[in-house]
């Protein structure tokens, strides 16, 4: 098997392990009211951030925490977290700070038990292999935490679809608030 198709043969096991219901009820929840905030570290702030790109394209109000341009939250906020592990943290400082002030956490994360998954309102699950390699995490072939990474943009790409149907927002729409000035 090539390496190309061992890859898409993991993340593929990973998101059949899924609860897929839990991509149209992330988006539900987001599409309610207050804005969006993200944060992750590391590759999985990366994702955190695609994801972020692609939800303001959709018309959400969408924020990365730590941006020089980011407000502060409020009550009727959410918070999409994403980390592997569950401990990264910054990512677990900013999900207990959003929490105090009354915030929906959303924890996108390989451990549900973890200390991010027990601060949340909800854990969108992908049990995929992080780079601590932990008791019931998917076996990868891929360093670090690749596959986890892989899997949070598919599993957040699909919420995203999700979120479009819900606002009726296509491809067309969502060019118009894609950049201009590239």
């Amino acid at each position: 098997m090539s390496k190309l198709k061992a890859v898409l043969s993991e993340i593929d096991a990973v998101l059949d392990r899924m609860d897929t219901g839990a991509i149209a009820d992330t988006a539900e929840k987001l599409a309610g009211e207050g804005r969006i905030f993200v944060v992750g570290e590391g590759r999985s702030g990366l994702m955190a951030k695609s994801f972020a790109m692609r939800m303001m394209h959709l018309g959400a109000e969408i924020f990365a925490v730590g941006e020089t341009i980011t407000p502060s939250m409020a009550a009727e906020d959410t918070l999409v977290a994403v980390s592997g592990s569950g401990t990264t943290k910054n990512v677990l400082w900013v999900a207990e700070r959003a929490k105090e002030l009354g915030c929906r956490i959303i924890a996108v994360t390989a451990n549900g038990q973890s200390p991010l998954g027990e601060c949340a309102t909800d854990v969108l699950h992908l049990p995929a292999a992080t780079k601590y390699r932990r008791e019931g995490e998917a076996a990868s072939i891929q360093p670090l935490g690749s596959l986890f990474d892989q899997c949070v943009h598919l599993a957040l790409d699909a919420v995203c679809l999700e979120y479009a149907a819900l606002r009726d927002v296509d491809h067309h729409r969502a060019f118009q608030k894609h950049s201009n000035v590239e």
